[in-house]
């Protein structure tokens, strides 16, 4: 477990293993980024000749390791770049984090090491503590015990250098950051859990078991929470999620976390799909598309951990979270194409593919969020494969109401999360009312705009209150290697633009 400092001191005097600074394209050459001018100025002359001996490009994500021979007090300096600037341009908190995610997997087998990145304002100093908190991340429970693989290679401490590192607001800045790099961190382990030890059962312990913790202390949140059953959920009438959760012999899932401080300022209702695993049902998916279907839930884990830490934060706001758990397998009670479930609140829909479940749990606990007279909706979901298609495996597609769609996607490039905006046209409305037996179509097989079908589908049970809904089934799960603060596996999307979201409500 890495400890982390937040001090004022200069890099090139500091006594660590290693220190980090950035460099930046800058016109024809390259330039030490601010927060490294002293460790340039410590080599003189000498550092733009290493650099260029060395082959360091300054582009995005590079890593360069330096022996110091004693130029500086650190005995190796790694060099990260930071990718281009235009004249006058400074870094961004995005290049930023990226620069230092990719130094926090560069600086192995350092016990101690001094980050010295663009740090002098909230945005940056948030960037690189953050960056490197989750550039670290790995995910080690599965590995033998007492095996180099088993043991996280992270140094044990890590010292933030910044400018105004004593201004309080400064180290508020910093304790928020890690607080939700932990949270996205914690996410992305739910994400990585195999499935068959992630059932809804055992998912709903593992909300309990961390709202536990989250609550256990002197000052510690208050949250509450409770967890139906499928009985609760029959007696409910909550026929979307027992549908898509018939076909298991892991039975469903109702997890309900709820945080009220005094004075909330607003009410923000969180809802998330939790897919523990996904076959496609009797619409079965394909070897290559089941692999990865154990992050179905990536948006429940979201929105859970979204919640405990705007908990942690003290955020003056009310928050209502609903997460929907259930398997979707194959057997002789799985639903079928062409049954009609009845789902809470009593709108009927015709199942015509099995395989797009995840609207049908969401819609159940959308009606719920509703009921809680919420001032704003988000729904978290990796809903659809058209999503990825649109906008690829690294963006969020947003839609809903305008206004919260764009505070949305505001938040999101606050968090350095990536998203964009995309329609729910009028004829998706035609399209989810087609079925002739029942009040919705759940699917229709068009193959054009599946994921704005999905959103307009959603929408009919958010009883139009103010609402927007997160397709994040391209950036929830890393198939990849690492790139910048993103590593392999689970990301931990959306918890770090949900967390800013809340904080909007607040100002």
């Amino acid at each position: 477990m890495s400890t982390y400092t937040l001090r004022t001191a200069n890099p090139a005097k500091t006594r660590c293993d290693v220190v980090v600074v950035g460099v930046v394209q800058a016109g024809n050459g390259l330039l030490v980024a601010s927060g490294g001018e002293e460790v340039a100025k410590a080599y003189g002359r000498t550092f733009r000749p290493l650099l260029a001996s060395l082959g360091v490009t300054g582009k995005a994500g590079e890593v360069t390791k330096v022996p110091t021979g004693k130029q500086v007090s650190s005995p190796l300096l790694v060099i990260v770049g930071l990718g281009k600037l235009g004249k006058g341009e400074t870094a961004t908190p995005a290049a930023v984090r990226r620069a230092a995610g990719a130094a926090a997997r560069g600086v192995s087998n350092a016990a101690s090491v001094a980050i010295a990145l663009p740090a002098d304002s909230l945005e940056l100093l948030r960037a690189v503590t953050e960056g490197f908190v989750l550039g670290g991340y790995t995910f080690t429970a599965y590995k033998k015990k007492g095996s180099d693989d088993s043991k996280p290679d992270q140094p044990g401490d890590v010292v933030v250098l910044s400018p105004s590192a004593r201004k309080r607001e400064f180290v508020r800045a910093f304790e928020e950051a890690r607080l939700v790099a932990d949270a996205v961190a914690a996410t992305r382990s739910w994400v990585n859990m195999p499935p068959g030890d992630f059932t809804p059962p055992s998912f709903a312990a593992a909300v309990e078991a961390a709202v536990k913790e989250a609550t256990k202390g002197r000052g510690a949140p208050k949250v509450g929470i409770r967890v139906r059953d499928e009985k609760e959920l029959q007696d409910l009438g909550c026929g979307g999620i027992l549908g898509v959760g018939m076909g298991s012999s892991a039975p469903p899932r109702l997890v309900e976390l709820t945080y009220a401080p005094r004075e909330a300022k607003a009410h923000l209702a969180l809802v998330g799909k939790g897919i523990t695993f996904d076959s496609g049902g009797l619409t079965l998916k394909t070897h290559a598309g089941m692999k990865e279907m154990k992050s179905d839930m990536a948006g429940a884990a979201a929105v859970v951990h979204a919640t405990l830490a705007i908990a942690r934060l003290g955020l003056p706001l009310r928050v209502t979270t609903f997460v929907p758990m259930a398997e979707n397998m194959v057997s002789g009670s799985s639903v079928r194409p062409g049954d009609v479930l009845t789902m809470y609140g009593g709108t009927t829909v015709e199942v015509l593919n099995t395989d797009a479940e995840g609207r049908l749990i969401l819609g159940d606990a959308l009606v719920l969020a509703a009921e809680a007279k919420p001032d704003v909706i988000l729904d978290v979901a990796t809903l659809t494969g058209h999503m990825v298609v649109a906008l690829g495996d690294r963006v969020s597609g947003v839609m809903g109401s305008p206004d919260v769609v764009d505070d949305v996607l505001a938040a999101a490039e606050r968090a350095g999360e990536e998203s964009w905006p995309m329609p729910i046209p009028e004829a998706m409305d035609e399209r989810i009312h087609s079925s002739r037996i029942a009040d919705l179509a759940q699917h229709d097989w068009v193959r054009w705009g599946g994921g704005l079908f999905a959103a307009a589908f959603l929408r009919e049970f958010t009883g139009g209150l103010p609402w927007a809904h997160l397709d994040i089934a391209g950036p929830s799960f890393n198939s990849g290697g690492a790139y910048g603060h993103i590593t392999s596996g689970g990301t931990g999307v959306s918890v770090a633009t949900l967390v800013d979201y809340a904080r909007g409500l607040c100002e």
